[in-house]
């Protein structure tokens, strides 16, 4: 096989893929859309987990989609339907719900997963794509995905057929995440490891406590905010009023303008600070922050609370050794 002829295998399999997507789509806009809100309200109604089962290739899917729901609000988890057969029944509590995954609807492995829902009034909800099949036919919601060609030559090997499924997997979960209000922390709490944690994080979760602020009175002299800045090493000092609020910043970048300008080391902070500086709440996240930082090229950032009472600082350097890119 030439080269040309295998970037064209490339080039059509994802061509067909893209055309199953598209008419799932477009299906969703119609009935089947419907049965999805159906599937949704179904899950809500219950206290218990989503018990996602499927086999062969199937199963594959199953698994990511139980893995999707889990980390995105939804308890869920893979039950293997041959190992249900041998105890893993007992996965499956009366107050869940089971997504069982069949292109065919007719795997003979889902027989028994399929009578234990009918048995004790646990609602299935099928992925297939016929709602005359057995699965489909035992069904409490029927998710009758639009029967597409495979992308496989043969038209043997599960491609156009698993994508749609996962894909469908992926719009109910999402809904499912809107429907709970599930929010960026309740993310952060799923996902503490690596890069997505840490962009998750907050300022809170980085800063440098109180005892380390650089702070000075308005009165101070620029002088004693030297000694302040070099004590505390973040290249900056806050400067607050009488009441403790912070009024401005005091920045290596400041200092070099005072002297150019020939103030007095005896000179008030007051007459060289930056005024009204850039500050973050405690909650602010500590990916938005980082741009910001980068943006507005600012090296050090007091952070705020109580009517901009310092309660922190965030260097530069903080976000970027957590991680956050």
């Amino acid at each position: 096989m030439s080269e040309a002829m295998r970037r064209a295998t490339l080039v059509r399999t994802l061509a067909l893929e893209v055309e199953g997507l598209q008419a799932l789509q477009a299906a969703l806009e119609g009935e089947l859309g419907t049965q999805v809100l159906r599937a949704v309200e179904v899950v809500l109604a219950r206290h218990g987990r989503v018990a996602v089962t499927g086999m062969g290739k199937s199963g594959h899917v199953a698994r990511k989609i139980a893995a999707t729901m889990a980390s995105t609000g939804t308890p869920a988890q893979f039950v293997h339907p041959a190992e249900a057969s041998h105890g893993d029944l007992g996965m499956i509590a009366r107050d869940d719900v089971v997504f069982a995954l069949s292109w065919s609807g007719e795997a003979p492995e889902l027989a028994d997963i399929i009578a234990y829902t009918r048995r004790f009034a646990v609602p299935l909800v099928a992925f297939t794509s016929r709602a005359d099949s057995a699965l489909g036919l035992a069904a409490d919601v029927c998710l009758t995905m639009p029967r597409m060609a495979e992308a496989c030559p043969n038209g043997l090997a599960p491609t156009t057929s698993t994508t749609m499924t996962l894909a469908l997997g992926d719009a109910l979960a999402m809904a499912l995440l809107e429907a709970r209000g599930f929010s960026p922390q309740d993310f952060r709490d799923f996902h503490p490891g690596g890069k997505l944690g840490a962009r998750l994080k907050r300022a809170r979760d980085l800063m440098h406590g109180p005892e380390d602020l650089p702070l000075v009175t308005q009165q101070a002299t620029l002088t004693e905010a030297i000694v302040e800045m070099t004590s505390r090493r973040f290249g900056v000092t806050g400067v607050v009023d009488g009441e403790g609020r912070l009024v401005g910043v005091l920045t290596d970048g400041d200092l070099r303008r005072a002297f150019q300008t020939g103030r007095s080391l005896d000179g008030e902070v007051a007459e060289a600070m930056t005024p009204r500086p850039r500050t973050a709440a405690p909650d602010a996240l500590a990916a938005d922050l980082l741009g910001m930082m980068n943006e507005k090229r600012i090296t050090s950032l007091f952070v705020v609370a109580g009517g901009m009472r310092p309660v922190g600082i965030l260097h530069i350097h903080d976000l970027l050794r957590a991680g956050v890119v």
